[in-house]
């Protein structure tokens, strides 16, 4: 008896030898071999990289420190991502299980009539092991390496719809800011036409100005009100997405935006680094890299299931014809099986094909996602430096449309211009204002993108 609870020890032994560690693919390193080495408009080195920048440190803003945390605990994506991460848990605890030896504990009895008109009693008990593998081929080890790799790949995508989120915040942070900026111009607009168009009726019933100048006046007051009607409607459903992303309405202390978007200024700072840093350190690509690395357990499995299947099936216990006499005597049984695949009508062959078409089809999609990785960051290196550009550029046309405009009331008062004049500058003064905070709204969203692209957000 102490030789087969050795032997089913062994075994034991064995199983729990075989727990394999999920290995980085070679694919993945051709993959990332594949892209260039630096971004051709990276930063200065000397500034903090984006990867090692988390979000607090970030987003200065008192309203961004309140609003990113309570996304955080309250986000319903972000709560599903950590419940994906204990399914993958589970089931890669599922599969370590299997590797394993099942042992139950078990008492039994019956009675069965004899030929001699008697009865016969049979109790037993003892611990049993039922169907136990021997995984000489790696079948099990396959499958558990591929459900380690995906519990991986879960945890990387929890990481990837954290990040998204706190980018998404920010976003969001941005666009209310931007619709304070524009309601403060609108309203201000709104009240300098109110008083054009007054001092235009004023010289119209006085005879100095002409209908015209009035309807041109009344028209140029009605676009502006229309423009603060938007602009209240746009900010009310820029809160209901933000409101939609913390998981519960704004704070009751939270701030009201101002208008101002200084807070997003020390990103501009982030460096591009290397692209090396972006493939490693961003969850999406992490988490591409270990479902191919599932991927390739898979092909370990299914082409492991070729190969014979050795199976033990044991016992060890007592038996007795008496209930009163169960306990003395030992019993043992031992029972190895050995399957080996002749004709399956070619299943084992068709799930070796999935297994390699479905490692294809993650090796292209890891690709794709080192692709996009370096596009989102050459994109937002392109555009950071033209943004910046173009915002001082509309920054001067304002001065220069605020500049105009008071050459044209001081004119117009005067009675040397027209009241066309002045509407003229009045249009374009507002026009150039809504898109320097366009173009301020679109950096600061950039600046976003690229944190985000490089690997920040933690």
């Amino acid at each position: 008896m102490k030789s087969r609870l050795t032997l089913i020890a062994l075994a034991a032994l064995l199983a729990a030898c075989a727990g394999p560690e999920p290995k980085r693919p070679v694919a993945a390193e051709a993959a990332a071999a594949a892209v260039p080495q630096a971004f051709p408009q990276s930063g200065g080195s000397g500034a903090t990289a984006a990867v090692e920048l988390p979000w607090a440190q970030a987003f200065k803003g008192e309203r961004l420190q309140k609003l990113i945390p309570l996304a955080l605990a309250n986000n319903r994506d972000l709560r599903i991502a950590a419940l994906n991460i204990e399914t993958a848990r589970a089931s890669a605890a599922a599969r370590d299980a299997d590797l394993w030896p099942t042992v139950n504990a078990g008492l039994s009895g019956s009675r069965t009539p004899t030929a001699a008109g008697g009865i016969n009693s049979l109790y037993q008990a003892g611990l049993q092991v039922s169907a136990y593998e021997l995984d000489l081929f790696g079948r099990l080890r396959g499958l558990s390496a591929a459900a380690a790799a995906q519990l991986l790949a879960a945890q990387s995508s929890q990481q990837a719809v954290r990040t998204a989120l706190v980018a998404s915040v920010a976003n969001a942070e941005i666009a209310l800011q931007a619709d304070a900026a524009l309601l403060k111009i609108t309203r201000a607009t709104l009240a300098s036409r109110e008083q054009s168009l007054d001092l235009t009726r004023q010289r119209y019933e006085g005879g100095i100005a002409a209908e015209l100048d009035l309807r041109s006046a009344e028209s140029s007051l009605q676009a502006a009100r229309a423009v603060h009607a938007q602009a209240q409607r746009q900010r009310q459903l820029d809160e209901n997405a933000l409101a939609l992303l913390i998981g519960g309405p704004l704070p009751a202390d939270l701030p009201a935006p101002t208008g101002d978007l200084a807070d997003f200024e020390p990103l501009a700072e982030l460096p591009a680094g290397l692209p090396s840093e972006v493939l490693t350190r961003r969850p999406d690509i992490r988490q591409a890299e270990f479902q191919l690395g599932a991927a390739d357990a898979n092909i370990d499995a299914a082409r492991a299931a070729f190969w014979p299947r050795i199976t033990l099936t044991g016992s060890v216990g007592t038996a007795s014809g008496d209930l009163s006499d169960l306990f003395k005597n030992s019993a043992w049984s031992f029972a190895p099986q050995l399957l080996q695949p002749i004709f399956d009508a070619g299943r084992n062959r068709a799930n070796l094909a999935s297994a390699r078409a479905s490692r294809d089809i993650a090796l292209a999609q890891y690709e794709k996602a080192i692709q996009t990785a370096f596009r989102e960051v050459a994109d937002g290196l392109s555009s950071r430096a033209t943004l910046a550009e173009q915002r001082a550029a509309l920054a001067a046309q304002v001065d220069a449309e605020t500049r105009r405009l008071d050459a044209a009331e001081q004119r117009y008062a005067a009675g040397v211009s027209n009241a066309l004049d002045r509407l003229d500058a009045q249009r374009s003064l507002f026009a150039a204002q809504q898109s320097l905070v366009q173009v301020q709204s679109q950096r600061a969203q950039n600046l976003v993108a690229l944190y985000r692209a490089l690997g920040g957000g933690g």
